[in-house]
């Protein structure tokens, strides 16, 4: 299954979710490819801390920042793997562009913040056009750093109504340092000491019902 995680906005936590989401996969005795489409190629340094800290299970990644040999690549190599995850987007990209044509799926992470609300009209937009060209498939839209409490939570996720491209997915992630310090360090928080239960099951309830 190749799964997309991109927005055209940057800043919205997506190499983060990307992260743990090839890493769940993996603990689950999946055989993983992560792709970072991102010229930043933060998820390919990640990987590689966690290769060289020699973690397992590994993690095979590549980075194709360009549109053409992105896809290219994953229609040549994505058959040797259970899953792929594809990092890709923070601007309208080729990369971005190409991994739409190719994914079974395509999350795309918003934060309860105005800017990032605003992107869903280019994500709806580069969304359409992909479905233009090879047919439908599900688009999840996903409350990334949420916020404990307040309004804004309520005020993005209604915003989303407005783009019947997006469907909300019910599992936001909630803001937690345990996420952000383990991705950092290579890992998923499935893996992270002390074990942090609150983000644990908010991310494997993402994964469960994605790869239903």
């Amino acid at each position: 299954m190749i799964i997309t995680v991109g927005n055209s906005k940057g800043g919205v936590g997506k190499t983060t979710l990307a992260l743990n989401i090839a890493i769940a996969r993996a603990l689950a005795g999946r055989d993983v490819w992560f792709i970072d489409g991102d010229r930043q190629g933060t998820g390919q340094i990640a990987l590689t801390i966690r290769a060289e800290n020699g973690v397992s299970p590994a993690i095979a990644v590549a980075q194709y920042s360009d549109g053409a040999t992105l896809r290219q690549q994953v229609k040549q190599t994505a058959g040797k793997f259970d899953d792929v995850v594809i990092d890709v987007g923070g601007r309208d990209s080729t990369a971005l562009r190409s991994a739409l044509t190719l994914t079974d799926a395509l999350i795309v992470p918003f934060a309860p913040r105005s800017f990032d609300v605003w992107s869903f009209s280019d994500m709806a937009h580069l969304i359409e056009e992909a479905r233009s060209l090879r047919g439908d498939f599900p688009v999840h839209a996903v409350l990334n750093n949420a916020d404990v409490s307040g309004t804004d939570n309520e005020e993005a996720i209604e915003a989303i109504a407005d783009y019947p491209q997006l469907r909300y997915l019910d599992a936001p992630i909630r803001r937690r340092k345990s996420i952000a310090t383990s991705a950092g360090k290579g890992l998923s928080v499935l893996e992270y000491t002390p074990k942090d239960t609150k983000a644990c099951e908010e991310i494997q309830k993402l994964i469960d019902i994605v790869f239903i």
